[in-house]
């Protein structure tokens, strides 16, 4: 993309933040790139980031599995508690804000959608209650066996993990009710032990609220969401379809949009936010 084309479809972006009544902010795992963490994009980056799981040979669909918390409890908590104890350490970085601050001045409010299972969001300060995780979150924990006490927040959980091997160290998560192993609330590959009630609860906000702005002039800023697992693409794509609103999709490789109505930002998160926030605010 040259200069002249980037320019003029940030001004489009901005143009369109400027005239919307609500804002619909939908990311996936490009978003939290600019914050340091990794989007375990091929295996290659993957294995990158897990060198230990390298010389095991698991991949990361191999490895998030909720097999591997009944057949390696060890492993499973190791790989899992890593990343909690990462995305815990995170900061968001100033996209985040910006985000926050554009979607605080809509007349008729915003939403979050994500992928992401970092809790980043809720970090930057956006409210709980205006959040979808569409896939669970890494702060809370569910029984492995389904007792019944349903989904509990991980704030209390520590894991301690061998870095030379990426295996957790005894005493594992275990329920409070039943005592059984804890896992992630996060939806995983070929997971039907999932307890998909806090995220059920949390698109019912999302579908009251798309119920009151039927007549908004609604933006969607999509943010690092790709084409392999393509979750938050469709769900942009319907919200355009639905509300007739226009789509900004961040992606430095796969920008594409439906038609040329919307707007293709081949950039990352964070440098593509903070170049519209410029022109919003000259």
């Amino acid at each position: 993309m040259n200069d002249a084309r980037r320019r003029a479809d940030l001004e489009r972006a901005a143009g369109a933040i400027r005239q919307a009544d609500a804002l619909l902010i939908t990311a996936g795992a490009g978003m939290g790139v600019d914050s340091g963490l990794p989007d375990f994009r091929g295996r290659d980056g993957f294995w990158k980031a897990y060198p230990p799981l390298a010389r095991l040979g698991l991949d990361f669909p191999s490895l998030a599995n909720p097999r591997w918390f009944r057949a390696d409890p060890s492993l499973a908590w190791g790989f899992y508690g890593h990343r909690l104890h990462l995305y815990r350490a995170a900061r968001p970085h100033a996209g985040y804000a910006l985000l926050r601050s554009w979607a605080t001045r809509m007349p008729l409010g915003h939403f979050v959608v994500t992928s992401n299972v970092d809790g980043q969001f809720e970090a930057a300060g956006f409210e709980p209650q205006r959040i979808v995780e569409v896939h669970g979150s890494i702060h809370h924990l569910q029984c492995l066996d389904g007792c019944g006490i349903g989904i509990v927040r991980a704030d209390s959980t520590t894991i301690e993990i061998d870095l030379d091997t990426l295996r957790a160290r005894e005493p594992l998560p275990r329920c409070p009710r039943c005592g059984s192993l804890q896992r992630p609330n996060i939806l995983m590959f070929g997971d039907a032990g999932w307890d998909p009630a806090r995220t059920a609860a949390q698109e019912a906000h999302l579908s009251r609220w798309l119920n009151e702005i039927r007549s908004a002039r609604l933006v969607i800023i999509e943010c690092g969401a790709g084409l392999a697992i393509p979750t938050i693409r469709l769900i942009s794509e319907r919200a355009v379809r639905q509300f007739q609103g226009t789509l900004i999709r961040i992606n430095p490789r796969e920008p594409e949009v439906p038609d040329p109505t919307h707007i293709a930002l081949p950039i990352g998160a964070r440098a593509a936010l903070e170049a519209i926030e410029v022109l919003l605010s000259s």
